[in-house]
């Protein structure tokens, strides 16, 4: 048995300084899958800081920006008036991310935070993940993949990034509110994960002790319309093959405004700013969303396992994008 020692945060500052000063400790919150880590011996933290009680819950509208606490959960969010009329991709990744069970535990911050899916990465028997322990190398290359990424990978890992609901947001231009033992830092979600590069243990930029606070999110303009499309093996309790959430506004038949974001294909969320490219000004034509699904795609590196990805991923494109903008010819 592995023991630890527990500690609920009274405060903001306290938990930060409280993780801070042990580099061995960690924060625990809903939705960051930490303690199945534990329970599994992928991580084995020397000290839990709580910041389940902490005051950053909530949701309130400003100015048009969507301001979400870190602890708010996900059922919560969902049930929000603002997103189910103004960022309806975001309330359905959150409806098709989890279980009403998990919802209803799972914060926005731990969301952001929860750890890849990787068969190989959660079984400390498998020596070789680069991911849990560097420079072992990765089980998946030549294993199976199927599930897997093919966007963002290096030769060191190829692991999927897990959550839909930072699909959305990073279609959403999302940012993440953070405070540390000094200053506080406002991210782009798009900045926020890294690719796994030459070190795929280093999944984002948050420094030891930094702790997200809240969550902020532009509303989408009044004529767009949204919508996020998650395609599985089953229809529940399952995680994305591929994903897309897309937003557009149409005006007389021509795009004015576009956002593309992918899952289960990318080792971060995916934003598909070449797509948006294609999109912007063009007709809302089948032509015109194919080139767009297939820019998404460029540059995709596949394993024999996973090869089946790009064309299911431009479908999924293509499919989001017709859902939004009516009938094409």
């Amino acid at each position: 048995m592995r023991t630890f020692e527990y500690v609920r945060a009274s405060d903001i500052d306290d938990a930060i300084a409280a993780v801070t000063a042990d580099p061995d400790s960690s924060f625990l919150a809903g939705g960051t899958t930490q303690l199945d880590l534990m329970k599994d011996g992928v991580l084995v933290p020397a000290k839990l800081v709580d910041i389940t009680r902490l005051p950053v819950h909530g949701v309130a509208v400003n100015d048009g920006i969507l301001h979400i606490g870190a602890l708010t959960t996900m059922e919560e969010l969902a049930a929000e008036p603002s997103v189910r009329v103004s960022l309806s991709f975001v309330r359905e990744a959150l409806l098709l991310g989890a279980s009403v069970q998990l919802r209803n535990m799972a914060t926005i911050g731990g969301n952001l935070l929860q750890r890849t899916r990787c068969r190989y990465f959660r079984d400390p028997a498998v020596a070789a993940c680069n991911k849990r322990e560097p420079g072992t190398g990765c089980a998946a290359m030549n294993g199976s993949n199927r599930m897997h990424a093919i966007l963002g990978t290096s030769e060191h890992c190829i692991a999927t990034h897990p959550s839909d609901l930072a699909v959305a947001l990073v279609a959403a231009d999302a940012e993440v509110q953070t405070r540390g033992a000094e200053l506080g830092r406002s991210i782009p979600l798009t900045d926020f994960y890294y690719q796994p590069g030459d070190t795929p243990d280093k999944e984002n930029v948050l420094e030891h002790g930094e702790l997200i606070t809240g969550v902020d999110v532009p509303l989408l303009p009044a004529k767009a319309r949204s919508h996020y499309l998650k395609v599985r093996d089953r229809a529940s309790y399952e995680f994305a093959l591929t994903s897309s959430a897309v937003a557009l506004v149409v005006e007389d038949g021509t795009i004015s405004y576009a956002r593309v974001a992918l899952g289960g294909v990318g080792t971060l969320p995916w934003r598909a700013h070449a797509a948006e490219q294609i999109l912007h000004g063009a007709p809302t034509t089948g032509e015109t969303f194919r080139r767009a699904a297939e820019a998404a795609v460029e540059g995709a590196r596949t394993r024999p396992g996973n090869a089946f990805k790009v064309e299911l991923a431009k479908r999924t494109v293509v499919r989001a994008l017709e859902t939004v903008s009516g009938p094409t010819t």
